[in-house]
């Protein structure tokens, strides 16, 4: 596959999957995804292109799970949310019930140094004073979204899906075997803060050009009849730290900026 998503420097690792998925004969590297099913995909806003199916729905974008109901339900109510120049999007379903506090666990089978980068991420969320908190739970049975590790040979970095009914999506999977025991905090905050971004609703910041992040070829799929609501008050040009953008470099620490503030505090 031809998918870049947070790179190790000049290495280009996928940060697609979740556990279980494979190709399938509908979504195979030679025949790709039938062309009902990347126009499915393309009515939801979303990049077809590199696209393969897995057990209960399909991988697209690199690290972005949708699921065989959400190809066959309409969504007529999805928005973008355009930070800067560089569009920020969100998908149709948000966490509901504000104000709530998201509970956070980490799988013991995890490197114990990855703790400390998940409270780093939840405190880079909490410090922005949202309606959407979140707390690092030891008691998986009440955690909203489980981190936990990646299956032995995934080729991905890292993984995750969207919220459904209200709730934030449920698991982010994570490969320690390329990240190794201990990655740095800011790095592997970084990169939890990215995938537990998309368990609440977060697109990629570049989505309308990966190749901003991720090189390659330029690709734009226009509103995808979606529509856009531009915040007020965000500058023009390139946003070229953003939390949210589709690949990042080995090491490389990327708070919240000021756009993605602005992003946050609009949606929660």
């Amino acid at each position: 596959m031809k998918l870049r998503f947070l790179t190790f420097g000049l290495l280009a690792f996928l940060l697609a999957g979740l556990n279980a998925c494979k190709k399938t004969d509908i979504a195979t590297e030679s025949t790709g995804l039938s062309q009902d099913i990347q126009n499915r995909i393309r009515d939801l806003g979303f990049n077809p292109d590199g696209g393969y199916g897995c057990e209960g729905g399909y991988i697209v974008e690199g690290d972005i799970f949708l699921s065989t109901q959400d190809l066959q339900e309409a969504h007529s109510d999805i928005h973008a949310l355009i930070v800067a120049g560089i569009e920020q999007y969100r998908t149709t379903n948000l966490v509901t019930g504000l104000p709530r506090n998201i509970k956070v666990h980490i799988s013991t089978t995890l490197p114990s140094a990855y703790v400390a980068a998940l409270d780093l991420a939840i405190a880079r969320y909490n410090a922005e004073g949202l309606l959407v908190t979140m707390t690092r739970t030891t008691n998986s049975n009440t955690a909203n979204i489980k981190i936990k590790k990646a299956p032995n040979g995934a080729s991905y970095l890292a993984s995750a899906g969207f919220p459904s009914g209200g709730n934030p999506y449920n698991q982010v999977l994570v490969n320690s075997t390329y990240l190794g025991n201990n990655p740095g905090d800011a790095y592997l905050a970084t990169i939890l803060a990215h995938e537990m971004g998309h368990c609440i609703g977060f697109r990629h910041t570049d989505y309308m050009d990966r190749s901003y992040s991720c090189g390659g070829a330029f690709y734009n799929e226009g509103s995808a009849g979606v529509g856009a609501i531009n915040i007020p008050g965000t500058p023009t040009g390139p946003d070229a730290n953003s939390w949210m953008l589709a690949c990042i470099g080995s090491g490389q620490d990327r708070p919240f900026n000021a756009n993605d503030k602005t992003a946050l505090n609009y949606l929660y």
